[in-house]
């Protein structure tokens, strides 16, 4: 019979978690903020899954999840021990995104003027999550100034806050919603 596994360890009751590999860390080490920053961009994509969008975006967004959960493996683990194999990033998520920006971006009109976010909550929620991607990015550059990221997780997270501004401007135009351009004042 197997054991059930327990939400809480309580090995964090006093500040601190364990990396992939065992090494203890403050929860508030850089590399426990990147993988939480990734994990709250995770939850936030999930929030655009739930609303009534076109079915091929839930499905690319369920890819993204799934990317995203690697890359919180990866970052999750301590560089200097070895861990158990864990899967990999690789371009050709890069190049999906890419191919999911082009297609969408075809029937957009042009961008002449930065937008305001919002019109539709679909919108609202896109822009909350490309606005948390680019903090997990700087998260993830603060993070490699001390301790190695490997650069596909980083063009992963660039090109995935293009995609999600895209997505936002794309599900704003099927759902009919109006696009507010900024003005300066």
């Amino acid at each position: 019979m197997s054991e059930e596994f327990k939400i809480y360890t309580k090995g964090g009751d006093k500040g601190e978690t364990s990396l992939l590999g065992g090494t203890r860390v403050a929860k508030s080490h850089d590399r426990v903020e990147a993988y939480g920053n990734l994990d709250e961009l995770n939850s936030f994509i999930g929030l655009i899954r739930d609303q009534d969008i076109d079915p091929h975006y839930r499905r690319i967004l369920i890819t993204i999840q799934e990317h995203l959960f690697i890359a919180e493996a990866l970052i999750a683990r301590d560089p200097d021990v070895t861990t158990k194999d864990l899967p990999q990033l690789n371009e050709e998520i890069v190049t999906l995104l890419e191919q999911e920006i082009d297609s969408m971006n075809e029937p957009l009109p042009p961008l002449r003027n930065f937008i305001l976010p919002g019109g539709h909550t679909t919108v609202s929620h896109c822009h909350v999550a490309r606005t948390v991607c680019r903090r997990v990015e700087r998260s993830l550059i603060r993070l490699n100034m001390t301790s190695p990221v490997e650069e596909i997780i980083i063009r992963f997270l660039n090109r995935l806050s293009d995609y999600l501004f895209v997505l936002a401007r794309k599900t704003g135009h099927d759902l009919g919603a109006k696009e507010t351009h900024w003005r300066p004042l």
